[in-house]
């Protein structure tokens, strides 16, 4: 059995007290007994103190970003082990804002995952095509090519650590998202590709997330889908009340 993922994505938001407010709301309603595994992804100027506030609650830290490098005189970046040793879990690769805004193409996205890997980090690798793409029927061309690029080479134990994030470009921060039965017919195709890759067993294993303007009226028929493992929450991530109640969509 796959537990569920919800993982909130703040971006470029909150303040350290902001997040520290925001993580003691969540704590404050998160019920112990929920089916799903809530992951928070802050800024890096929030990590330290999110991790110490966090301590205890049994939601785990995430990163948005990390350095295909582990160390050396790289202005500006941050490496895994650096992420671990103030207590992340997980890290995104591979976002869309990364590819897009930042050039980061397939093989450094596969240089990332693999150097979280190594550094003891639960990667969470993005792929998604945009509208451009969808429009040109290049969708499983596009996300296949980010799949067999992005973890070519992995052991089943390590590709078994590995979250699969499908996010549609055109339903970030747009307000539009994938209709249940669209988001679940890409993740099928995704875990079809991982069976071709690792094998059924593997595959079987592997937790797949949509993400693309998931709220709270949209997560339940997103999350009923049999291939749907979770959610990587952007927007509505950022207010409580609104990222509860998509956890608490999770059947």
């Amino acid at each position: 059995m796959r537990k569920p993922l919800i993982a909130g994505n703040w971006k470029m938001n909150k303040t350290v007290p902001e997040s520290l407010e925001m993580i003691r709301a969540l704590r404050g309603r998160l019920d112990p007994s929920s089916p799903a595994e809530v992951v928070l992804i802050p800024s890096f100027t929030a990590l330290f103190s999110a991790a110490e506030a966090l301590r205890g609650s049994g939601i785990h830290l995430g990163a948005q970003n990390l350095s295909h490098l582990s160390q050396g005189a790289v202005t500006g970046e941050v490496s895994g082990t650096q992420l671990k040793s103030v207590g992340c879990r997980y890290v995104l690769v591979g976002h869309s804002e990364r590819r897009q805004l930042f050039q980061e193409d397939d093989a450094l996205v596969h240089q990332k995952l693999k150097t979280a890997l190594s550094e003891g980090l639960y990667p969470i690798l993005c792929v998604g095509e945009t509208l451009e793409q969808r429009e040109a029927g290049q969708t499983r061309d596009i996300i296949g090519t980010q799949l067999q690029e992005g973890l070519k080479g992995l052991t089943p134990p390590e590709i078994r650590k590995v979250v699969v994030a499908y996010e549609p470009v055109w339903a970030i921060g747009t307000g539009k998202n994938a209709q249940p039965e669209q988001a679940q017919d890409i993740h099928e195709f995704i875990r079809g590709r991982l069976v071709s890759q690792f094998g059924e067993d593997t595959a079987q294993d592997n937790r797949i997330v949509y993400g693309g303007s998931v709220t709270p009226e949209n997560s339940p028929g997103l999350l009923a889908q049999p291939d749907i493992d979770g959610a990587l929450v952007g927007g509505a991530s950022l207010d409580a009340d609104l990222f509860y109640a998509i956890i608490d969509a999770v059947p």
